[in-house]
């Protein structure tokens, strides 16, 4: 595993201080760092943006080719509260360098704070693609601005934002959450240039800010969003496919999936965008498409056979998204199968 350790960013910044291990190309426009790398310890861009008002962005879309530990170690005063939203791939987190590392999740609200005994340390798995978004709020400089209005939000992160350290560390790993998610993905393919550039980022990353304390805020009072989904959600749609894998010569109904596993139907479907990046229907075609090119390739049963196990009437509906799937027939994919089969023997 290789290790980049951050210290002191008033004398030296981010970028600088990661490049230094990491050796790509630093990028300065608009008041932006950005650190452009393709080298033996990976690919992909580190950009570090700062703001009026103690805001700032660090974001990442990484590759690396081995398991990469980034450690910020700074002062209480200098260190900020941050926001994190994970849009891609997943990474885990610990405060103290130990064995105690945490996960975090793709979608999934977080929010961590330190005392001065406590560092940030990220560790980015191997050879997996990483898209991760930080906000920097560094409090002090934050509260100074003019209606800032800090007061109105929970009583626990209200106390970080005041410096007090009853709280710290301070870690809130919260609920999957879409809304956040367009928003992170708005910000990170706006491609302007100048005070256009600069106003919309900022105006972005406001909104962004906004949208996670809000649904902090209604995490601690166990308030359900629409958009959002609990870590006990996610558990509920992951043994719903198990569900769906067992019974699929059934013919099972957005209604009967929201009674077989106790969630709503709206909330049924954002889960499966959220996990799979499919509707339920569009989820459940491609697992009997799966299922009928498996049985293809491993039975001797006939097409007609095969349509009728992953529950399905007509064998001209199956043959037409087969094609769309795999671009051959079936009966054409089993007849391959067939001819392959004879030449090898």
């Amino acid at each position: 595993m290789r290790s980049i350790e951050i210290t002191d960013v008033e004398k030296k910044s981010i970028i600088e201080q990661l490049n230094v291990y990491i050796k790509g190309d630093i990028k300065k426009d608009d008041g932006e760092e950005t650190l452009v790398f393709n080298n033996d310890i990976g690919i992909g861009s580190i950009r570090n943006r700062k703001f009026d008002w103690g805001i700032a962005l660090l974001d990442y879309d990484v590759n690396f080719k081995e398991d990469v530990k980034i450690i910020f170690n700074m002062t209480k005063d200098k260190g900020p509260i941050e926001f994190l939203f994970i849009s891609k791939g997943n990474l885990t987190y610990n405060n103290q360098d130990n064995s105690n590392y945490i996960r975090l999740e793709r979608f999934q609200n977080i929010i961590l704070s330190n005392d001065v005994q406590s560092k940030s340390i990220y560790v980015f798995p191997n050879r997996i693609q990483v898209k991760l978004n930080i906000i920097h709020v560094f409090s002090k400089k934050f509260m100074k601005k003019k209606n800032h209005q800090v007061d109105t939000i929970e009583d626990s992160l209200l106390s970080v934002f005041q410096g007090k350290t009853e709280n710290l560390p301070y870690k809130h790993i919260g609920n999957y959450n879409l809304t956040i998610a367009d928003k992170i993905k708005t910000l990170n393919e706006f491609h302007g240039s100048g005070i256009i550039r600069s106003l919309t980022i900022e105006g972005q990353l406001n909104l962004i800010l906004a949208l996670q304390m809000l649904e902090h805020k209604r995490y601690v009072n166990d308030i359900h969003l629409t958009d959002s989904l609990s870590i006990e959600d996610i558990k509920k749609i992951h043994n719903l496919v198990e569900y769906i894998y067992d019974n699929v010569s059934q013919s099972l109904t957005i209604k009967s999936l929201s009674k077989e596993c106790g969630l709503g139907p709206k909330k049924l479907q954002l889960g499966f965008q959220l996990l799979f990046s499919k509707s339920i229907n569009e989820y459940m075609r491609n697992v009997k498409l799966e299922i009928a090119r498996d049985m293809i390739r491993n039975t001797d049963k006939s097409i007609s056979e095969i349509v009728y196990e992953i529950g399905y009437k007509s064998r001209s509906y199956f043959s037409k998204i087969f094609y769309e799937q795999y671009k051959i027939l079936p009966i054409d994919y089993k007849e391959s199968l067939k001819s392959a089969k004879v030449k090898n023997e």
